[in-house]
C-alpha cells in the first residue's frame, strides 16, 4: 500500500512594484531641479574662463589698440607676439629668476610652516596660543604699510636687490598662514601615531619627518600650491626691492611694456599667458591632493 504526498501549489509570483506616476526617491531632484542646476554651473563656468579665453585672444592680435576692436582679430591672428615675448625680451631671464624665487620661498616657507604647525598641534608649552595669533595678526597689515619698514631693514642688512632678500619678504607672508592651515592639518592625524614612533625609539623630529609628515601630504600640496601661486606673479615687493633688470621676475619683467604715456596689450597679453602656463602645470601636479588637503583641517583648528 503506498501513500502518496500532495506537494503545495507554488504561490503565485508577485508583480514587481511599480513606482507612482510623479515619486521620487529620497534625494533624487526633479528634471527641472536638474536643467536648472547644470544651466547655473554652466554659466558660472563660462564666467570663469571668459577672463582666460578674453586674454588669450587678445594675444593674437598683431597690433596694440587690437583689444579696442576684438571682431577684427579673427582676420589677422598670429603668433608674432609669443615670438617677439620670447626671443626679442629677457622672457626666460625673468622666468628663471621667477622660479627660482618662488620655489626656494614655497620649499622653506612649508618646510618652516609645517614644523611650526606640527609644534603648535602636539606640544602644549606654555604661550602656544600667543604665538599662533601673532602670527595671525602678521596677516592684518596690508602691502602698503610693510614696504618702508621691509625695504629700510633690507637696505640696512644689505639685501637689497638680491635674491635672498626677496625670499626672506616673501617667507614672512607665507609662513603664517600655511602654519595656520598646517596646523589644522596636524590636528587630524591621531597622536597614538607619535606614540607608536617614540616607542619604536624615534625622536620627536624623527617621528615628524619619518611618521607624520608622509600623511600629511595633502596639507602640505595646499600649503605649497599656495605658496607657488602667490609669489609666482606676485608684484609690489618685487618691483621694490629688486632693482636691476637682470633679476625683474616675470611679473616685473611684464611692466617693461608699459610706458609713461603707452602700453602694449598685446605683447602683455602673450606674456600673461606664458606667465600662466607654470602655474598651471603645478595645479596639474598636486590638484588630487587639493581636494583632501581643503578640506581635513575644517573641524578642528
Amino acid at each position: 500500500m503506498t501513500t502518496t504526498t500532495e506537494l503545495p501549489a507554488p504561490a503565485p509570483a508577485k508583480a514587481p512594484a511599480t513606482r507612482p506616476a510623479g515619486h521620487r526617491r529620497r534625494g533624487e531632484s526633479s528634471p527641472l531641479a536638474r536643467a536648472l542646476s547644470h544651466g547655473v554651473l554652466i554659466t558660472a563656468g563660462l564666467i570663469a574662463l571668459f577672463p582666460v579665453a578674453w586674454i588669450l585672444f587678445v594675444s593674437l592680435g598683431p597690433d596694440k589698440n587690437d583689444y579696442l576692436h576684438p571682431g577684427k582679430i579673427l582676420d589677422k591672428i598670429t603668433f608674432a607676439n609669443y615670438q617677439h615675448v620670447l626671443f626679442d625680451t629677457d622672457f626666460f631671464t625673468w622666468f628663471g629668476n621667477a622660479l627660482l624665487v618662488s620655489g626656494v620661498t614655497t620649499v622653506f616657507g612649508v618646510l618652516l610652516a609645517a614644523t611650526t604647525g606640527y609644534a603648535v598641534s602636539r606640544m602644549k608649552f606654555p604661550g602656544h596660543r600667543p604665538l599662533m595669533w601673532s602670527l595671525l595678526l602678521t596677516q592684518m597689515f596690508p602691502i602698503a604699510v610693510l614696504i618702508v619698514p621691509m625695504y629700510t631693514m633690507l637696505s640696512s642688512l644689505g639685501l637689497l636687490d638680491s635674491y635672498l632678500g626677496l625670499i626672506l619678504v616673501y617667507s614672512t607672508t607665507t609662513v603664517p598662514y600655511c602654519a595656520w592651515l598646517l596646523k589644522g592639518y596636524f590636528d587630524t592625524i591621531p597622536v597614538e601615531i607619535d606614540e607608536a614612533g617614540r616607542v619604536d625609539g624615534l625622536t620627536p623630529f624623527g617621528t615628524f619627518w619619518r611618521l607624520v609628515l608622509p600623511l600629511a601630504r595633502p596639507g602640505l600640496a595646499v600649503a605649497a600650491f599656495y605658496s607657488f601661486l602667490t609669489y609666482w606673479a606676485e608684484v609690489p615687493f618685487a618691483s621694490t626691492f629688486m632693482l636691476s633688470s637682470d633679476k625683474y621676475t616675470l611679473a616685473v619683467g611684464l611692466q617693461t611694456f608699459v610706458s609713461e604715456h603707452d602700453a602694449q596689450w598685446n605683447l602683455m597679453a602673450a606674456t600673461a599667458v606664458l606667465i600662466a602656463i607654470p602655474s598651471a602645470a603645478f595645479f596639474y601636479l598636486v590638484q588630487r591632493h587639493l581636494v583632501t588637503g581643503l578640506t581635513a583641517g575644517a573641524a578642528k583648528s
